[in-house]
């Protein structure tokens, strides 16, 4: 188990890391700027995004919608506030990606509000075929989101409690 002040700090901890990496290429890169790292397959690269996550909602953005993105965010938070206050009764992996996942939402919300739209910067591709560019609370969420599902899958579909974890 993984008690409720160190999964606060984990959350806490990739909130600051994604601030600050956000804040490095805010300051370093103009909008839509390059940097090559890994010819052909790593770049960073400065981009706004105003949808949700792989650009969706993007094209057109408006003021009321990105209100109801955050509005939306705020809830998840809540609903997930209120399962890490909740960690005694949860098993470790579970806890660990309901962490992870609060983190990286914080640092995602935090933009929307600030701005409106999130930045991305991590650019990964191979030739001329290149991933939606993401950042690192994107990068927090989906391996929490893939956690918690090989969590659920190992435990048959019934998720693990604390009582069960320690047996």
């Amino acid at each position: 188990m993984i008690p409720r002040v160190q999964a606060l700090l984990l959350s806490l901890g990739i909130f600051a890391l994604d601030r600050w990496s956000k804040w490095l290429v805010e300051t370093k890169l103009g909008p839509y700027d390059t940097r090559v790292i890994l010819p052909g397959y790593f770049n960073i690269v400065r981009s706004e995004n105003p949808g949700v996550a792989f650009g969706m909602f993007a094209d057109g953005a408006t003021q009321s919608r990105t209100w109801v993105l955050v509005a939306v965010s705020l809830a998840v938070l809540g609903v997930l506030a209120a399962m890490l206050w909740k960690v005694d009764r949860q098993d470790r992996a579970t806890t660990l990606s309901l962490a992870l996942i609060f983190g990286g939402a914080i640092g995602n919300v935090f933009d929307r509000v600030r701005s409106g739209m999130v930045t991305d910067f991590l650019d990964f591709h191979v030739g001329t075929y290149h991933w939606y560019v993401f950042n690192l609370a994107d990068s927090a969420i989906c391996i929490g989101a893939c956690l918690m599902i090989l969590t659920v899958i190992l435990a048959g579909g019934k998720p693990a409690n604390h009582g069960e974890a320690a047996a």
